[in-house]
């Protein structure tokens, strides 16, 4: 709980603070946002596999293996995240016009809301999960789950609707 608190503080610090890297950087920073889209497409995948695993095939340990990579790549994504907000000193406004404009914002609002959410859940679930409280632990993935796969498809969105603007 206290490390999705400092996660989220220290996204908003560097959203909204002149906190960051004030020195010149001597490469192209717009590959961090791609490397974001691919992150959150490998979570996405690896959280259908693991879902699959446990629903369809009972395979606790596939299940465990895929949540794990599931977690790894969200953590990559996390520091290529922070790493770009930290190290980028302007950010990309979206162009976009008429109907694509709103849904672009309820997208990205939805996204950034549960992912805040999200974290929490995740590492409760994976705590849990993994010291066998089954139904603690089945009890929030029933949450956990869904709004982990959205958050993961929504950021590989946002991805796509900014590309043209990084």
């Amino acid at each position: 709980m206290i490390l999705s608190f400092v996660a989220v503080v220290v996204i908003l610090l560097l959203f909204f603070s002149p906190i960051g890297y004030q020195g010149k950087v001597d490469y192209d920073l717009s590959i961090f946002p791609r490397l974001n889209a691919i992150f959150n497409s490998f979570t996405f995948v690896f959280l259908l596999i693991a879902l699959w695993a446990i629903i369809a095939k009972k395979n606790i340990k596939m299940h465990r293996g895929f949540i794990l990579a599931a977690f790894t790549s969200t953590l990559f994504f996390l520091v290529s995240y922070l790493t770009f907000h930290y190290m980028s000193a302007e950010t990309s406004t979206f162009g976009g016009e008429g109907i694509v404009r709103p849904i672009y914002f309820f997208i990205l609002i939805t996204h950034s809301f549960l992912a805040a959410v999200v974290v929490p859940l995740a590492l409760f679930a994976l705590v849990w999960g993994w010291t066998n409280q089954i139904q603690k632990h089945k009890k929030i993935v029933r949450w956990t789950m869904p709004i982990w796969l959205y958050v993961s498809l929504t950021g590989v969105l946002v991805y796509l609707f900014m590309a043209p603007y990084y």
